[in-house]
């Protein structure tokens, strides 16, 4: 399908530890993580993409603007979340 030609895309990078793909409601649809890793970031990553998308919708007085990419970096890691209408 178009999602495993994408993540098989993504996760070929050198760089990439990891690809998730997750619906709104917190269920992972498809990761090339380990189980305990999936459950960890999923929960953890469903919530502060849902905060992120709250707050840039506060943030615009018409209520128009929608969240259209995260990026958290630290000294370690990187993460770039990309939400849809139906996954993040």
């Amino acid at each position: 399908t178009d999602v495993d030609a994408a993540i098989a895309r993504i996760s070929s990078y050198r760089k990439v530890e990891g690809v998730l793909a997750v619906d709104w409601d917190g269920v992972a649809i498809r990761s090339t993580l380990s189980h305990e890793a999936t459950l960890q970031h999923v929960s953890l990553i469903t919530k502060l993409t849902k905060m992120a998308k709250e707050t840039v919708r506060d943030l615009d007085s018409e209520g128009q603007d929608d969240l259209s990419f995260l990026r958290i970096r630290s000294k370690k890691h990187e993460i770039m979340v990309c939400p849809g209408k139906r996954f993040i």
